[in-house]
């Protein structure tokens, strides 16, 4: 009998009738064919069973299979089914094997299949499953193959796992499994393959008991959350063909007796905290993979590693290794990836590497290898990047490399490589990343380069000659470095044509003459470096039109002329004009101290404010001997009356305030900390201000490369914080001091006095999602690049990053994190547009005083953004950030505003009211949204999530993974899709 229903699968049934069209219920009869319609019709009449029909006979059709007439086997893999599964799928009475991989199927574990008396193959991972596993999951005696991998499984693994005595095949990989691993897993002695990767186990060791599975060839335990040492038992299982335990926590030293198994192929443990050396023994076995990267391993690599005639990829990289390479490491003619960089290797890299294999990747970066690059790195013609920088190679580049057709990066910079670049090189047809910077190169500039060459590194080499005006051909070019160099001659007017140059660094050269006067394409440019040159003539007014620009160096040239007043348009976080002939002054929003050394040594440059060392713009200088005179005495006069002055104001103050303690600053870092308190209090200026709310504004600050910006919000400044400033401190440095995920905001530091407190974050390039939606309906300036929207593909991208973050916020925190003001201007976007979720002013830590709920004190949130239960509860749990992420999810369909509607609607009840309505969904659409039929179904179901995530009762909504769950889905099928109109054969889709 089945056990009833729990509540939960209601809600989710209203879910998905809602974003698919539903079915009615009706009796179904026991014929198969019947039985097989039946199923398609309760999972959602899917086209792609659309040959599924009572015309033709089940046997034939594609995902069917069939013993003497009878169904055996279903294979209904990536058919976009929905629902859950029914009990009478088990009227096929003769089904032996059930494969539902990736689609939508919810609910708990399906124990109808117990009713299946000959199932031996079960295959429901990659679906949206829930719930514990159930304890009797043995009642399903006869399976030989399980797979409930990718779902959302939680709690332990039952021990009646290991009654399952016939199965060889268990994969419970990417659940969220946080229990045990039960010993008892042990007692399948059948067991062939199992999979238990990607849960967070609670801080297990790998059971000694897995010693007695004596017939498995794969062991997948990869991000388990393994601790202690790898067990000796291991040693028993001597038909081991694949064994991944990497990204663990695993610690000691590797012992020769875990590398006895003849039939090992591939064996990956990188990433944990090994120590000791590589047992020599290794090299005895028929290995194709091996991957030990990222542990504490030293020693020197054995010589017998020669001798694994199968090897394909070599990965040692980030240990501590030492010692040469051994010379018959590059005769293996199976070789195809070499990795070793980051570690203490020596010695000449062995000239063969390349002569006896199909090379692909040769990295060797961050050594102290010595002697030349080998000559036949590129002989097998599959080479597609050299990666050996922060070494002490000598000699010229081979110029084999000339022939490395599906090359895509070179960088060989931080060595001691002389001669020119071989011709050939310039023009490597899929070469995008070229550099050599901190070499001894020299030549001049090609006329021409490869197409797709984005980057461009030759900084401190011996280049020379004059930059060819034929550089407007690099199209591409996104980072050109050329600095200390011995460029000389004109920058040409050609060179301002490149419209996607980012980076431009030409500091340390002999480059005379004007700048062009019209820069005609540098809109992207944000970094520009010509300092220590021969430039002459004013700076040319054109430069005020780069917006983009936030570095500017111009010093140590001739520039004469006025500073272009409208220069001070540009958010520069970064200027240098000293040491030129500038004359005139200094304009006004740069007389500030974020600017006090951006003018030195200009002799005919004056200032209105006495912070830079310039003289007084008002005072004019006179030649005769009497006046100095006088203004010296008088000036006397003056500091010394201000002198006693500040003197009797000392006095009084410390009889008011005895015991007031002098201001200093705290710095607490929660990151690698690449800059200094000095960076930050120093541009704490008007200038820098990009933004501001109720608790303060936010700067841009420079602090150098490589970080380039950090953004720093003052939560305020000389006043005495209120306590419910003071909780929103607390609260966001709690929060972001102890939380680590890509789609969450960085807190790099915080730094308090009794005045004030700053907090310093990463910069994010595109600010909010707010302003690229709602910026120029509400006349914001927000710095968007002209003309640009956001288009649909980006929109998604967006949605699922965001999503993301909230759900590690909500599922994977202990307690669990609701963020309480959820909207489009607190998820910022990065240069790449990715999502990241910021501003926990009102964020609130769930104590476990109910499971999934908290106290609040008081209404927090913006409006529009509100959930409605905010009214009459005064409790909060997880489902108030989801409904805010549904209004962020209808923003981005329709563009409207949280708070636009009809009327005194709301955005979500007007577009609940519409879909109610059945008003076609173009009606509802962003007007700017390129091409939206191409994305229709896509953005009909994005709009419908948002709609079931802003349900009036909170039981309704989703969870945070579940609508993760939704997005990736549809991003994948597009991916999909689009993969397939260009004609691809292949493409790569994750789980």
């Amino acid at each position: 009998m089945t056990p009833p229903s729990p509540p939960h699968l209601f809600r989710f049934s209203v879910f998905f009738i809602l974003l698919t069209s539903g079915v009615t219920s009706q009796h179904f009869l026991t014929t198969e064919r019947t039985t097989l319609l039946n199923l398609k019709q309760i999972w959602g009449n899917p086209p792609s069973l659309a040959n599924w029909n009572s015309t033709s006979s089940t046997c034939t059709w594609p995902e069917v299979h069939c013993r003497n007439g009878s169904v055996v086997e279903l294979q209904l893999n990536s058919k976009e089914l929905t629902g859950s599964v029914p009990p009478f799928i088990c009227e096929l009475s003769n089904l032996e094997t059930v494969s539902l991989r990736d689609n939508f199927i919810t609910g708990e574990f399906p124990r109808v299949f117990y009713n299946c008396s000959k199932l031996i193959t079960l295959d429901v991972s990659q679906n949206m499953l829930v719930g514990r596993l159930p304890d009797d999951i043995d009642r399903l005696s006869q399976l030989k193959s399980l797979e409930i991998g990718a779902n959302n499984f939680t709690g332990d693994i039952p021990q009646a796992f290991g009654n399952l005595s016939a199965l060889i095949s268990l994969h419970l990989y990417q659940n969220l499994l946080n229990g045990a691993i039960p010993p008892e897993i042990g007692n399948l002695s059948n067991l062939e393959t199992l999979g238990l990767a990607y849960n967070e186990f609670a801080d297990p060791e790998i059971p000694f008991e897995f010693g007695r599975l004596i017939s498995l060839k794969v062991l997948w335990m990869p991000a388990t959350n393994l601790i202690g040492k790898i067990p000796k038992s291991l040693s028993n299982l001597v038909n081991l063909e694949l064994l991944d335990l990497s990204l663990n926590k695993l610690e000691g030293e590797l012992f020769p007796e875990l590398f006895l198994f003849q039939n090992l192929d591939s064996l990956f443990l990188y990433k944990n905290n090994l120590s000791g050396k590589l047992p020599s023994v290794i090299s005895s076995l028929n290995l194709s993979q091996i991957d030990i990267s990222m542990n504490k391993l030293n020693g020197s690599i054995p010589n017998g590693f020669g001798k694994l005639k199968k090897l394909e990829v070599f990965n040692l990289y980030q240990n501590q290794f030492s010692g040469a390479i051994p010379t018959s490491m590059s005769q293996i003619p199976t070789l195809r990836i070499f990795r070793v960089f980051s570690n203490n290797l020596a010695g000449e890299l062995p000239p063969e590497f390349g002569l006896h294999s199909k090379l692909e990747a040769f990295e060797v970066s961050d050594n102290k290898f010595t002697g030349k690059l080998p000559e036949n790195l590129c002989a097998g013609g599959y080479l597609t990047g050299v990666v050996a920088f922060s070494n002490n190679l000598t000699g010229e580049l081979p110029r084999s490399l000339e022939r490395c057709d599906r090359i895509v990066t070179i960088q060989l910079y931080d060595n001691n490589f002389t001669g020119e670049i071989p011709s050939g090189i310039w023009m490597l047809s899929n070469i995008s990343s070229l550099r050599l910077s901190g070499n001894s190169l020299s030549g001049e500039l090609p006329s021409r380069v490869a197409r797709n060459l984005s980057r461009l590194e030759i900084s401190n080499n011996k280049f020379s000659g004059l930059i060819p005006p034929e550089i407007s051909s690099w199209v591409k070019l996104n980072v050109f470095k050329a600095s200390n160099n011995r460029f000389s001659g004109e920058i040409p007017p050609e060179f301002t044509t490149l419209s996607e140059l980012t980076v431009l660094d030409l500091d340390g050269n002999s480059l005379s003459g004007e700048l062009p006067s019209q820069i005609k394409s540098w809109n992207s440019l944000t970094f520009l470096n010509l300092a220590r040159n021969k430039l002459s003539g004013e700076i040319p007014v054109s430069l005020t039109s780069l917006h983009n620009l936030l570095d500017l160096d111009l010093s140590e040239n001739q520039f004469s002329g006025h500073i272009p007043p409208n220069l001070s348009n540009l958010k520069l976080t970064s200027l240098n004009l000293s040491s030129n002939k500038l004359t005139g002054t200094i304009p006004s929003s740069f007389n500030n101290m974020a600017y006090q050394n951006s003018f030195l040594n200009n002799p005919n440059l004056c200032s209105t404010t006495q912070i830079f060392h310039l003289h007084n713009c008002y005072i004019k200088p006179s030649h005769s001997n009497k006046f100095p005179t006088k203004i010296i005495v008088l000036s006397t006069f003056v500091l010394l009356a201000a002198l006693l002055s500040v003197l009797f104001i000392l006095r009084d103050y410390m009889k008011t305030k005895p015991n007031r303690i002098h201001t200093t600053w705290k710095l607490t870092s929660f990151q690698k900390m690449d800059f200094t308190e000095r960076n930050i209090l120093s541009s704490m200026t008007e200038a820098n201000v990009i933004g501001a709310g109720g608790a303060g504004k936010v700067y841009r600050v420079g602090v150098g490369q490589p970080r380039g910006y950090v953004a720093v919000k003052r939560i305020w400044n000389n006043n005495k914080p209120d306590q419910n400033q003071e909780n929103e401190f607390t609260s966001e440095v709690r929060i972001l001091g102890s939380v680590r995920h890509s789609n969450i905001v960085k807190l790099l530091c915080c730094l308090c006095n009794q005045d004030s407190k700053l907090l310093v974050y990463e910069y994010m390039m595109h600010q909010s999602l707010d302003k690229w939606l709602h910026g120029k309906k509400r006349k914001l300036d927000p710095g968007l690049v002209p003309g640009f929207v956001l288009d649909w593909p980006r929109r998604l991208q967006i949605a699922i990053g965001a999503a993301q973050g909230l759900c590690y916020m909500h599922h994977d925190c202990s307690p669990p994190i609701v963020h309480r003001d959820v909207k489009s201007s607190n998820i910022l976007l990065d240069s790449e547009f990715k999502a990241k979720i910021a501003d926990f002013g009102i964020a609130k830590i769930l104590e476990k005083q109910k499971p999934g709920e908290g106290d609040m004190s008081s209404i927090a949130g913006s409006l529009g953004y509100f959930a409605p239960e905010y009214a009459y509860t005064s409790r909060i749990n997880e489902k108030i950030d989801v409904y805010s992420f549904g209004v962020v999810l209808l923003e981005l369909v329709t563009g409207k505003e949280a708070n636009e509607g009809d009327g005194d609607l709301n955005l979500a009840e007007w577009a609940w009211k519409r879909y109610e309505e059945g008003d076609p969904m173009v009606g509802v659409l962003d007007q700017s949204i390129k091409d939206p039929d191409t994305y229709i179904e896509e953005i009909s179901m994005v709009f419908k999530l948002g709609l079931i995530c802003t349900s009036t009762l909170p039981s309704s909504r989703p969870s945070m993974k579940d609508v993760l769950e939704i997005l990736k889905r549809r991003h994948q099928l597009y991916y999909i899709t689009e993969k397939m109109k260009q004609g691809r054969e292949e493409f790569d889709v994750a789980p």
